[in-house]
């Protein structure tokens, strides 16, 4: 088609298509000789005792005129999911998926009587689809179909492929027992680990940092007594001394005078306690009384 667009003579261009020079029957496959990109002509010549004039050119546009084979299928299961793995229309080279487009419509079952009435449908653009919950011990079986929606046009539906699924297995229950088993190992074990921390870091507390502090007594054992200047001093005992004396007046009679002096003294003082200081004391109350009495 590119070599007719050009002004030059092309009618020297033409080739045979091999393996469809001298046939008897009227079809031929071409598919070898062309490519998915670009355009062709075709032209036929009938040939007896004498050759006919070729008829009209056909022009033919693979990616228009091509129909799209159907697509392989292969089958594989996996705990409770079926894997359905497609194979593109045209072999390995995936030519066609790459030009037309192409998507899948997946159709599949569980093989029972009523086949029509479980039968279902999803549609993919990728070449591998999974099928979630197969049931087990059941047989499962698949068909599927390309079609490209930008040329539409769409193959016929695949061979269809079956699957056994096996024997149901008690794995979740399998597993569920291995967990209540861990739990009830982690639980024996943390339990008592953390009774005994628990009480080390009682007992740590209570040497340590204890709640209510020692008596002075006790704390000041074996040292200095505990003093402090914003601390008052304990009261100190105190003594209480009076001093009795007699007097004689003019008229002769005896009088007897009592004096008390009070005072405070400390432990501390005692020793410092003088006669002089008392008697002293007791003459001036004896000036006194007799200025009064006069």
């Amino acid at each position: 088609g590119y070599q007719k667009k050009l002004k030059d003579d092309y009618s020297d261009k033409w080739h045979s298509v091999p393996g469809c020079e001298n046939i008897t029957n009227t079809c031929c496959n071409f598919s070898s000789i062309i490519t998915p990109t670009g355009f062709y002509y075709l032209r036929v010549q009938a040939r007896g005792h004498n050759k006919s004039c070729f008829f009209r050119e056909i022009r033919v546009d693979p990616l228009e005129t091509n129909g799209i084979g159907p697509p392989g299928v292969r089958l594989d299961l996996s705990d409770t999911l079926l894997h359905i793995i497609i194979s593109p229309p045209g072999g390995p080279e995936e030519i066609m998926r790459d030009y037309y487009d192409l998507s899948y419509r997946i159709l599949y079952w569980k093989n029972s009587s009523d086949k029509e009435g479980q039968v279902k449908q999803k549609e993919v653009k990728q070449t591998m689809a999974t099928v979630p919950d197969v049931s087990p011990s059941s047989l499962y079986c698949v068909r599927v179909q390309a079609f490209s929606q930008p040329y539409n046009k769409s193959s016929a539906y695949s061979q269809q492929e079956c699957i056994h699924t096996p024997a149901g297995s008690h794995l979740p229950l399998i597993i569920f027992g291995i967990f209540m088993s861990a739990l009830l190992v982690v639980l024996l074990v943390a339990v008592p680990l953390g009774f005994v921390l628990y009480q080390a870091y009682s007992k740590i507390k209570y040497v340590f940092f204890p709640s209510c502090q020692p008596p002075l007594n006790i704390e000041g054992f074996g040292a200095e007594p505990f003093s402090s200047p914003y601390l008052s001093a304990a009261e100190l005992p105190v003594e209480h001394c009076c001093v009795v004396e007699s007097m004689i007046t003019e008229e002769g009679t005896e009088i007897d005078f009592t004096d008390y002096k009070h005072s405070k003294h400390s432990s501390r003082d005692s020793g410092n306690y003088s006669n002089d200081n008392n008697s002293s004391g007791s003459k001036g109350s004896k000036e006194t009384l007799e200025k009064e009495i006069m």
